[in-house]
């Protein structure tokens, strides 16, 4: 079988790309600041000038950036203060078998090598709904009261055993599936697992809108028909994932087997007209330019008035390059630059007027530069994650896990107040005090530390499982 990625990778340039959307506009920097400062709704011109510093300069100018800063902290101080929060969650992937073919993704594993006659090895994994449901419930007592779940859209995967029977129907090559049965372990369906990580009313932020559409694939079913069965079955809230870069152009460079823009948007109305909660985020510094990414956030300041301030948060997502398909290709040879990240957070916090937070992931930038953004306009600093496979398998080195002592440490080094909130930020604690600091929100949260010290937490490849 053909490796989808190696296939499609093969087919890109290594010479850039002759997109019809570029950074060039009529207006001016100082006018695009002007506004800002102002407080006006800014234009995606007016966006395109501050993320580059100016179209009428070459590269960065150092001075104009560092304005851009400014307007976006001040904005940041206005809307929510000095508060830095941050949340107990744990991520509990399901999968790494997938067979979309993303250019920028190193998580997979092609999902034929999970199946019971495939002769050779794989470092992957696949849960069945108990294991996922025994890591939720050693988080949960450990006082984690959010659990995050992306997962490879594997083959066997599908919504209900209604949808199994549909699909058993269907042209399987058309619909990307194959029976679990296949498989050395069986995923169960998107509902078994809803249910088997619903633990004592943890929040389940699951099922991105790639994965609502892999969980209606071969039906008539609507994006709303299937978020409502995973709400019933305990989901709470939508990652607003799986939307690298909402501009089709550049999905159909980095990520042609995935859904489109407008297919996404569609999805994310759907979760939030059921009345699920939904966090939005961006994955730039690829094949895009910035005339993309000020596009994706009008797409996102947009779709926020239409799910009437449903999306709690903005994500960037700082491209990693080093283990992917994008990079070994020769298609990309690095990711965004530090002053690029700085901007990406700052006009985010400018551009998305109707959005509240602004997070600043220390996946993805470490520490040292992750607190950096906390200046740049962001408020929000991630939470514990306890394990983290996708970042890790692209090349990430900054970790797997934060302790609420770490936070609380960093958060006050930069003169700013540490807050632990649930994932709605409707519920806040501020940490006072010296530590040692837990959580305390959380069903079973009692402030105890949720690690010992030296203590390794268990991660998605530790658990048991026929796939290893």
């Amino acid at each position: 079988m053909t490796d989808t990625f190696d296939t499609a990778a093969a087919d890109l340039p290594s010479d850039g790309f002759d997109f019809a959307h570029v950074p060039e506009t009529d207006q001016s920097f100082e006018n695009a600041l002007a506004k800002a400062r102002d407080g006006e709704r800014l234009t995606v011109a007016d966006g395109i000038e501050l993320i580059t510093t100016g179209t009428d300069v070459d590269g960065f100018d150092r001075v104009r950036k560092e304005k851009v800063l400014q307007a976006a902290d001040e904005r940041r101080q206005d809307v929510v203060g000095d508060e830095v929060t941050f949340v107990a969650n744990l991520n509990n992937n399901v999968t790494t078998a997938c067979n979309t073919g993303c250019l920028f993704c190193n998580f997979k594993n092609t999902a034929h090598t999970f199946e019971e006659d495939y002769d050779g090895e794989h470092d992957g994994f696949t849960k069945t709904p108990e294991e996922s449901r025994r890591v939720v419930a050693d988080a949960v007592e450990r006082g984690v009261y959010e659990i995050t779940s992306v997962s490879g859209l594997h083959p066997g995967f599908a919504l209900d055993d209604e949808h199994h029977e549909i699909l058993r129907q269907s042209d399987w090559k058309e619909t990307n599936y194959k029976p679990p049965e296949r498989y050395v372990t069986d995923p169960g369906t998107y509902v078994e697992q809803m249910q088997a990580m619903s633990v004592d009313d943890v929040h389940l932020h699951s099922m991105t809108p790639e994965e609502a559409y892999h969980a209606k694939r071969g039906t008539d079913w609507s994006y709303e028909d299937v978020y409502q069965k995973l709400k019933d079955a305990g989901l709470d809230s939508v990652p607003g994932t799986a939307a690298e870069i909402l501009v089709d152009e550049v999905r159909e460079v980095i990520c042609p087997g995935k859904i489109g823009t407008d297919d996404w948007l569609e999805a994310m109305e759907a979760a939030a007209n059921v009345g699920l909660g939904l966090t939005a985020t961006i994955m730039y510094g690829h094949v895009d330019n910035a005339a993309h990414r000020v596009m994706h956030l009008k797409e996102l300041r947009d779709l926020q008035e239409r799910v009437d301030g449903a999306i709690t948060e903005f994500v960037p997502l700082s491209f990693v390059h080093e283990n992917t398909p994008l990079f070994e290709h020769g298609v990309v040879t690095e990711g965004a630059s530090r002053a690029e990240d700085e901007l990406m957070i700052a006009v985010g916090r400018l551009f998305l007027d109707n959005i509240e937070h602004v997070q600043s992931s220390w996946v993805k930038y470490g520490d040292e530069h992750g607190m950096k953004m906390l200046n740049c306009g962001a408020d929000d600093f991630m939470g514990t994650i306890l394990s983290e496979e996708i970042t890790k398998r692209a090349g990430g080195r900054y970790g797997e896990f934060r302790t609420f002592d770490q936070y609380v440490e960093m958060i006050r080094a930069i003169g700013r107040v540490p807050v632990e909130r649930s994932t709605d930020y409707e519920h806040r604690r501020t940490i006072e005090g010296d530590g040692p600091f837990g959580p305390e929100l959380g069903p079973k949260a009692d402030g105890t530390p949720l690690l010992d010290p030296g203590e390794v937490p268990e991660t998605a490849g530790d658990v048991a499982s026929a796939d290893d």
